[in-house]
């Protein structure tokens, strides 16, 4: 417990246009991955362009800060299909977390990092000051598939004792 430095909250907030892998739809569902850690969303039935809304809660240690991301189709008598992955680095957002934050205004952009080949982003995230909290919204374009992106936003939870990054 002492090499954790809090708790990383991901919400799963949609996808977008996400592949067919059914007759005409998908019953699509996110498995997050840091680590040892794995996580997944419920399945949304008959939806390419589902509304989780859905928090997932991560440890996060001194070592670990890539995020994968995996997109299933769910199938009740064969394997899921895969419908794509992505990943993110979460080292901006801790990052960000290190600075002295306390009486900026809420909307205020710390850091922006723009979509590029080393990164899954499909567009800009920026990671702001909102709310007396460190929060990233992103939009990741998922990989090894025709189509689809999933949105999601970061948020940092304080452990009691812990130092902060």
């Amino acid at each position: 417990m002492d090499d954790i430095l809090g708790l990383l909250r991901i919400k799963i907030k949609k996808g977008v246009n996400l592949a067919v892998r059914d007759i005409n739809s998908s019953d699509p569902y996110v498995v997050v991955k840091m680590g040892k850690q794995k996580l997944k969303t419920r399945v949304i039935k008959k939806d390419v362009n589902p509304e989780w809304n859905e928090d997932l809660t991560l440890s996060v240690s001194n070592s670990i800060f890539t995020v994968k991301l995996t997109v299933y189709d769910h199938d009740m008598f064969t394997m899921d299909d895969k419908m794509g992955d992505a990943e993110f680095d979460i080292q901006p957002f801790l990052d960000a977390l290190k600075m002295n934050l306390v009486g900026l205004p809420c909307g205020t952009v710390i850091t922006k990092i723009a979509p590029c080949r080393t990164n899954c982003l499909s567009e800009e995230s920026r990671v702001e000051w909102r709310n007396e909290k460190v929060v990233q919204d992103m939009c990741l374009r998922l990989r090894n598939v025709e189509c689809g992106e999933v949105e999601l936003q970061l948020q940092w939870i304080d452990l009691p004792g812990n130092k902060r990054t």
